[in-house]
């Protein structure tokens, strides 16, 4: 058996390509909007994200934050303490962990996060879902699903050791 994996064919290095430059695109589109209209990086606005639209409680541990947004810790740190800062969150020990913090969005935190998303959907559907068919979004969910199930079945960031 070769240690070398049979190299991608053309359709697999054209479909490649174009999720990279999609993603990249993308990613610049929605950036500039996010500090135009929040003075937000892209990461703290997955912070505050994870925060108001998908914890119930609004709070999360940084590890679980630094998983879910594929962060590093100390770059999350980093990036919390400025939205701290800022008055968008607060952090405090965790209640369950001795070593834990928890990250809680404040009001400041979900007026911000309101005042950006307006914006942020009309880039994503001017960018990204503007040029698609109206199923093609669905196609696309069923499409990467499984390939993001994949790749996040590994064990999280957070468990590796530190250097």
């Amino acid at each position: 058996m070769s240690d070398h994996p049979a190299p991608l064919d053309r359709t697999q290095l054209e479909a490649y390509f174009a999720l990279m430059d999609v993603a990249g695109l993308l990613r610049h589109a929605v950036e500039q909007q996010l500090r135009d209209a929040g003075d937000l990086s892209y990461v703290q606005f997955q912070l505050l994200a994870r925060l108001g639209l998908n914890s119930p409680t609004g709070s999360e541990r940084m590890t679980d934050l630094a998983d879910g947004v594929v962060y590093s810790r100390s770059g999350l740190t980093y990036q919390a303490g400025l939205l701290e800062k800022a008055g968008l969150v607060t952090r405090a020990p965790s209640a369950d962990d001795e070593r834990g913090v928890t990250v809680t969005i404040t009001e400041s935190g979900r007026d911000r996060l309101a005042a950006v998303l307006p914006g942020h959907t009309a880039v994503l559907r001017d960018q990204l879902f503007g040029p698609m068919s109206t199923d093609a979004p669905e196609a696309l969910a069923a499409l990467l699903s499984p390939v993001r199930a994949h790749m996040r079945s590994a064990p999280p960031r957070s468990a590796a050791r530190r250097r």
